[in-house]
């Protein structure tokens, strides 16, 4: 297993930088093919999420921002210094960039104590100006009572906050986390991630956050960056690029169970809506207007969570689909049941809680009816 650690130099002296700017270009070749990494963008203090699937170069890209990979070209810069910059030949060395690194593997010392983990960077300061600013980090992570333990005498939730006190005990003028919240559970995220959004209004430090996890997109980010096969496919706030995704990449990465091929048949201007045909079925949707004419084929996603299931025929709705179907496929996935229903050809998937399965009696071949309303559909170009 490779382990990365980056301990920036303590200086705390040189201002806080308000700006992260990456512009870096990276091509990895093997038998198997070939990796371009391309990517130009800037992000401020706050947290700007790294969201896309595993292998679309989200790590490659903090290594080339933290000084562990060289990019082919670019320039890297904080607060208009540049770290890397291939036009000055300029390469500032890891350590000296300022730029704090928590790996998923965390890469804490097993010998190390959590004081001495924390305290592993500050080589400029004293033996008891180390102390002091490990103890002050150390208790603003919670974990002051943890300081004699080892890494294998604490919980996972406490070896996280020991990786990030390290990080942020030098001071560092950017911060870049891969998945460090991973294998953690609900209540142990949300309470790390306040302490950490505390630490930032004090510093106001750009913070890179990698995740392939949409629920953590929504909680965390101020910005997210889409990236796939090493290009960015969209940015903006979190809503904007994950409520209405245009791209099928981003719908399915966004937690878009159901999208098919789509036909628009009419549109209905007066009520800002059109009507489109699912695949070759005679499965109909209506879905909001957009610029497309009649017989133009595209792409619509649902999500699973926005359908409902009706074990009679509905009326009275708003929702103006209304589908019958057979359910061919229950499945539970920890609280939540996923049911297939085949509505004529067309398959989709819904989700409802358990409670929900056992009040309406749902089983195999039974008859429902799914329930989307014309705004749960989104459109995408094909």
């Amino acid at each position: 297993m490779e382990v990365k650690i980056i301990i920036p130099a303590p200086q705390s002296a040189l201002p806080i930088s308000s700006e992260l700017e990456v512009r870096v270009r990276k091509r990895f070749s093997n038998p198997e093919g070939s990796f371009n990494l391309n990517v130009h963008f800037r992000a401020l203090a706050g947290f700007t999420i790294i969201f896309g699937a595993s292998g679309a170069g989200k790590t490659t890209l903090l290594d080339c921002i933290a000084g562990l990979t060289d990019p082919d070209d670019g320039r890297v810069a904080v607060g208009g210094e540049d770290l890397y910059d291939s036009e000055k030949k300029r390469n500032v060395a890891a350590w000296k960039r300022r730029i704090g690194y928590v790996h998923q593997d965390l890469a804490l010392f097993p010998h190390l104590t959590a004081e001495e983990n924390v305290a592993y960077g500050l080589h400029g300061l004293s033996a008891a100006g180390r102390q002091t600013r490990s103890r002050e980090m150390l208790g603003l992570f919670r974990i002051d009572h943890l300081r004699e333990r080892r890494p294998a005498q604490i919980s996972g939730g406490e070896r996280q906050r020991v990786a990030l006190a390290r990080a942020l005990v030098t001071e560092p003028r950017a911060l870049l986390l891969d998945e460090p919240l991973a294998a953690l559970d609900r209540p142990t995220k949300s309470s790390l991630v306040g302490d950490l959004r505390r630490w930032n209004q004090q510093h106001r430090v750009p913070i890179l956050f990698v995740t392939h996890n949409g629920e953590e997109v929504f909680a965390l980010g101020d910005e997210v960056i889409m990236l796939d096969g090493g290009i960015i496919v969209a940015q903006g706030q979190p809503h904007e690029v994950m409520r209405a995704p245009r791209l099928e990449t981003i719908a399915r990465l966004s937690g878009f169970e159901n999208i098919f091929n789509a036909t628009v048949l009419a549109l209905h201007e007066d009520r800002g809506t059109m009507t489109c045909r699912l695949g070759k079925d005679a499965v109909e949707l209506e879905t909001p207007l957009v610029r497309a004419d009649v017989g133009s084929r595209l792409r619509v996603g649902v999500r699973a969570g926005d359908l409902l299931l009706a074990t009679e025929s509905p009326h009275g709705l708003s929702a103006r689909n209304i589908l019958p179907g057979t359910i061919v496929r229950l499945e539970q996935r920890d609280v939540i049941i996923s049911a297939a229903v085949d509505c004529g050809g067309t398959e989709f998937e819904v989700h409802l809680t358990l409670a929900a399965r056992d009040a309406l009696g749902l089983g195999l071949g039974k008859s429902v009816w799914v329930v989307a309303k014309t705004h749960s559909c989104h459109l995408m170009r094909m």
